[in-house]
């Protein structure tokens, strides 16, 4: 097992100048850049998976790894740390909710749980990924700054401020969105 890389916290103006860099060409930026947001990146992508259903097969590392994969080639388009983050947290919401799609598709059965374990009350509930999706995707399509916060918030781990940021808005109105959207999102879950 490897050991992760300890790196100090660095300012989101390093981050925003190495990301600009990178826009223009610098490659030495992006490799300076990887330390610099890899343990960020791994402990939302851990915070997350906390979250899930235990026993979930995909690991921090690996959403974390396969997210930056996919963000390399959008090289050119970062305008700062809290865009990248969220960037960062659409493209693990994708991931995740391809891989839970991927895991109904090879089940096709119902999770069936022992009735003695069914009585105890559970501390956690977990959250069925893709039926979160569709309701997000569905809020998305009524507020879609509502649907764009609740991404960054719960899957990207970005705070008020850091969303507010990413959406060009006042940390009140994420709040305000946050709140709406939490609501919206547990009554429809309720529902179905």
């Amino acid at each position: 097992m490897s050991a992760e890389p300890t790196v100090k916290p660095q300012s989101p103006e390093s981050v925003t100048a190495l990301l600009q860099a990178w826009n223009t060409g610098d490659e030495e930026a992006g490799r300076r850049l990887i330390p610099l947001v890899y343990g960020e990146l791994r402990r939302r992508a851990g915070g997350y998976l906390r979250r899930e259903r235990p026993g979930h097969t995909l690991q921090p590392t690996a959403l974390v790894h396969e997210a930056y994969l996919r963000m390399v080639g959008l090289q050119g388009h970062w305008r700062s740390r809290s865009q990248f983050f969220g960037v960062a947290s659409n493209l693990m919401r994708r991931i995740l909710v391809d891989h839970a799609r991927r895991r109904r598709a090879a089940k096709r059965d119902a999770i069936r749980v022992p009735l003695n374990e069914a009585a105890q009350p559970a501390v956690e509930r977990a959250v069925d990924l893709v039926r979160l999706d569709e309701a997000l995707t569905e809020l998305s399509a009524l507020d879609a700054r509502q649907g764009r916060v609740v991404e960054l918030r719960y899957f990207g781990g970005l705070t008020l401020e850091e969303s507010a940021e990413v959406l060009g808005v006042s940390v009140p109105t994420v709040k305000r969105d946050w709140m709406l959207a939490r609501a919206w999102l547990f009554d429809r879950l309720r529902q179905n």
